[in-house]
């Protein structure tokens, strides 16, 4: 059976538990080496931060040499692509998208050069319609070869048979995904257009995403999906968002063991330290509270 990846989306929650971080129900301090320890647990890991532009301006080569030499080998980072490319510019080549994402390749480039480069994501903005098919194939037949590419859509519109042969021509993987909208229910079947896939978890709040807890119940499906999608691709990535207090770290390792992989002592340890303290801040009422 072929590669599958199972890990969080970011790693970089420094504020304590109650504030919705990671300190206390994993991290042990707010000193510990996050990345460092993360990757103890994980072997991929989806990096978020990358897509605002008040993080992704600030990074440099040295950032991703940096990354690099934190995590063992074998271990991928998947990237989003930045909101300027998606959101701002629609990937609309008249206004330089194609510039910037090839600045984009260059700087995370020592990723790609010590093969700890796993998925590029390109999230398009939920204003982003099927109307701009055009524009989007367009982009997608200049992009960079050698490299492996998921979208992600978040407009109804996109529900037809059209984009999916448009990714399955460029080898782009569409990206799965679980979330409160039930405008996008079509984005969480078993769809496969490239020889990698991706699954991104969001949780299922209503009127908001990320802060939730799934139930091994609700994961069931998920792990059926992920059986048939993996006779179909050569790797399969899959990232939990639901990372207020550390509640993606106890799915994503929970998922691990539904999908066929035995934990480690440690790996067991964290995750119940989780769903510990997930009980303890719910038996003082706090966990709600935090949206």
């Amino acid at each position: 059976m072929n590669q599958l990846l199972v890990g969080c989306s970011g790693w970089n929650y420094p504020q304590s538990g109650e504030e919705g971080g990671w300190v206390g129900p994993f991290y042990p301090t707010s000193t510990t080496k996050m990345l460092s320890y993360y990757s103890h647990y994980f072997n991929t890991a989806e990096m978020d931060s990358i897509f605002y532009d008040k993080f992704y301006s600030k990074m440099t080569k040295g950032t991703f040499i940096g990354m690099a030499k934190a995590v063992p080998e074998g271990f991928q980072f998947s990237l989003k692509v930045p909101e300027t490319i998606t959101h701002v510019k629609k990937l609309d080549m008249a206004k330089g998208a194609m510039a910037d994402f090839e600045h984009y390749l260059d700087k995370i480039s020592p990723l790609k050069n010590t093969k700890k480069l796993g998925a590029i994501l390109f999230q398009l903005a939920p204003s982003f319609t099927v109307d701009n098919f055009r524009q989007t194939e367009s982009f997608l037949d200049h992009l960079p070869s050698g490299y492996e590419y998921a979208m992600e859509f978040r407009h109804p519109s996109w529900q037809t048979e059209g984009p999916w042969e448009m990714l399955r021509q460029y080898n782009i993987a569409a990206v799965m995904t679980d979330s409160p909208d039930p405008k996008l229910k079509f984005l969480s079947n078993a769809i496969v257009t490239a020889d990698h896939s991706l699954i991104r978890l969001h949780g299922r709040n209503k009127g908001y995403w990320y802060n939730y807890l799934y139930t091994e119940q609700e994961l069931q499906p998920w792990a059926d999906k992920v059986q048939e999608i993996r006779n179909e691709t050569k790797v399969l990535r899959t990232y939990f968002n639901n990372h207020p207090i550390g509640q993606s770290v106890a799915n994503a390792l929970q998922f691990k063991e539904m999908t066929g992989e035995k934990l480690t002592k440690e790996q067991a340890k964290a995750k119940e330290n989780v769903l510990q303290y997930l009980e303890n801040m719910k038996a003082v009422g706090k966990q709600t509270t935090l949206t």
